[in-house]
């Protein structure tokens, strides 16, 4: 559904659904119900100034009875953000795509207490186009590559590609090494590597982590395979992978590997829910969206993008156990 309002200073405008029925005489008094939290008097003050406004743009009076518009759209207050100390750096530019190398702890697109610090708004404003927007996303504890359609003409022909998996994806992960592990016979749970790893996993509203469910049918798919193992720079024995995900499930790379009994380092979800504690810039989790590669749908060409990044952990020196880099 087009939106009436424009983005504005980089971040779009909300659309808030509202119920045709209730025990709410107007629009505005649901609004101020279901924002219990702020300022009545400031949200009515909302209605008088014109900022709410319906699907053709009008502004909603705070007299309008409820069910007479179904969606209201407006400018959520932006809060006062600490800024994430990393930036994303663009690795690609063109009149429909730009590519971008994303740091840890940057969310790709505004959510929670994160608005004007996201890959999304930094980039609207940096590149002055407000008709950027993701065909992908990566978590923001993830690091590395994210694709944006850079007007909406030919974003459909690059989001079909992800729906269709028409696009390669390739990550890499470092994880602690198992005590048990043996380089001559790398074997992961019970699976020689390279393993493909297979389950049913869900999201659902409201949960941070996602649910396995072993009863139903698989479906997300990752191939794990081993670069090498080692000591990292700040003395910790990892394991270094290179995952190929078939699907694109919620989480699915950290459930995988968190399964297969090498949760990722860094990773405060999976195997367990550790409490909510700030960032640890020291170690950021240990994923990064190392490679993509499609056929244009424009041009028909072949294109293949690598991050600049690496990961802090990865083992100073490895051994020769790559199979398939």
């Amino acid at each position: 559904m087009p939106s009436p309002l424009p983005v504005k200073n980089g971040v779009g405008p909300t659309r808030l659904r509202v119920p045709t029925t209730g025990p709410w005489s107007t629009i505005a008094e649901y609004v101020v119900a279901r924002f219990d939290h702020m300022d009545a008097g400031t949200l009515y003050q909302r209605f008088d100034d014109g900022e709410i406004v319906a699907a053709d743009g009008s502004p909603i009076d705070r007299s309008a009875v409820l069910g007479t518009h179904r969606f209201i759209w407006y400018y959520r207050e932006l809060p006062v953000e600490v800024p994430v100390p990393f930036h994303e750096e663009i690795l690609h530019i063109d009149d429909d795509l730009v590519v971008v190398d994303k740091p840890h702890f940057l969310p790709t697109t505004p959510g929670g207490r994160y608005l004007r610090e996201s890959a999304l708004v930094r980039l609207r404003i940096r590149l002055d186009n407000p008709d950027l927007t993701p065909i992908h996303r990566l978590d923001r504890a993830t690091a590395g590559l994210v694709m944006f359609s850079a007007r909406p003409l030919t974003r459909g022909a690059y989001q079909s590609l992800f729906e269709k998996r028409q696009v390669v994806k390739v990550y890499e992960a470092v994880s602690a090494r198992p005590a048990d592990w043996n380089p001559d016979a790398p074997i992961l749970a019970g699976h020689t590597v390279p393993v493909t790893y297979r389950n049913h996993i869900e999201a659902r509203k409201g949960k941070l982590r996602v649910i396995v469910d072993d009863a139903r049918e698989p479906n997300s798919q990752t191939v794990v395979d081993v670069l090498g193992s080692g000591m990292s720079t700040s003395g910790r024995a990892v394991l270094h992978t290179i995952l190929r995900p078939c699907t694109g499930r919620m989480h699915q790379l950290r459930v995988h590997l968190a399964a297969l009994g090498i949760g990722i380092l860094g990773d405060r979800w999976y195997p367990e829910l550790l409490p909510e504690a700030p960032d640890d810039h020291a170690l950021p989790l240990q994923l990064l969206a190392r490679e993509l590669e499609f056929t244009d749908p424009l041009s028909g060409s072949t294109r293949r993008f690598v991050t600049h990044r690496t990961l802090d952990e990865a083992p100073e020196s490895e051994p020769v156990e790559q199979r398939h880099r």
